[in-house]
């Protein structure tokens, strides 16, 4: 069993020592479709991606409560992964354009998708957020924090209710030189707790450095760094704010940032799929 051992939440599976194993929702292809400003909705295509359906969730939940960062098997394939990044030469696809320089946020550039969403970016946000969101539902159990819609379509409307209405999902390119300051993306009132983030390209044959840097603040305690070097297609999944840790008193909340080591060479892109929309 893993560290799930909190009182059942309404309309989430059971767990707990004398539960039957968590039996995380994947989110079917179809669901919980991001409409746009205009009211039109985009369900992603039957049989897309279907890698997400076989992700073992159980696992990467007891990674999270572990690190606070979790590294999925390839979610796209080398393909795939071309075909995202080079959405970013599409200026017409994105709301806005950072160059991080300007902001003293690192260096490089990093743009904001418009609705409607791209397929593969849409896919991604629908069906990764049902487990997901257990996962931060059982957090915020911990933390005695409100919960979240068990579909991202609630969260979309949550977040539209607190005037956020934004969309989050971008795509970043770094080149030599390139890097970005530890941070967290934090943008509005509501915060989902988790996101996403997607390699796409090869390390150590497309670019070489670009590490990505996770720094953990534990309460009366030193600050933890973790590095991850995720393959072309891997996920990293990891919390956007804090995660509860199990202490002495019962669980503390604890706070991480993250942020990427200098690019040696090359171009590194990353898909980042933030689940709250903006103000």
């Amino acid at each position: 069993m893993s560290a799930y051992e909190t009182p059942h939440l309404p309309g989430l599976p059971p767990t707990g020592p004398t539960a039957s194993p968590a039996v995380f929702p994947t989110g079917s292809p179809g669901a919980s479709p991001d409409a746009s400003p205009g009211g039109s909705a985009h369900p992603p295509s039957a049989g897309g991606l279907p890698v997400l359906q076989d992700l073992d969730w159980a696992a990467l939940a007891a990674e999270l409560d572990e690190e606070g960062v979790a590294l999925t098997p390839p979610l796209l394939t080398r393909e795939e992964c071309a075909e995202v990044r080079a959405l970013f030469d599409e200026p017409a696809l994105f709301r806005s354009t950072v160059t991080m320089a300007r902001h003293r946020f690192g260096e490089g550039r990093y743009r904001y998708f418009t609705h409607p969403l791209p397929d593969l970016v849409r896919t991604l946000r629908q069906r990764l957020y049902p487990p997901l969101a257990h996962i931060a539902t059982t957090w915020a159990e911990r933390l005695g924090e409100a919960g979240f819609p068990h579909d991202h379509e609630g969260l979309v409307a949550a977040c539209a209710a607190a005037g956020q209405h934004r969309p989050t999902p971008l795509l970043l390119r770094y080149g030599p030189g390139g890097y970005n300051c530890l941070h967290q993306d934090v943008y509005g009132e509501l915060t989902f707790p988790l996101q996403v983030a997607v390699m796409l390209d090869r390390p150590d044959e497309d670019f070489t450095g670009g590490e990505s840097v996770f720094v953990e603040q534990r309460p009366r305690a030193q600050s933890r760094p973790i590095v991850k070097r995720p393959r072309q297609g891997q996920g990293m999944v990891f919390a956007v704010r804090h995660r509860p840790v199990r202490s002495t008193r019962g669980w503390s909340r604890v706070t991480l940032r993250h942020g990427v080591s200098a690019v040696h060479s090359g171009q590194r892109h990353v898909l980042g799929v933030i689940f709250h929309d903006a103000q």
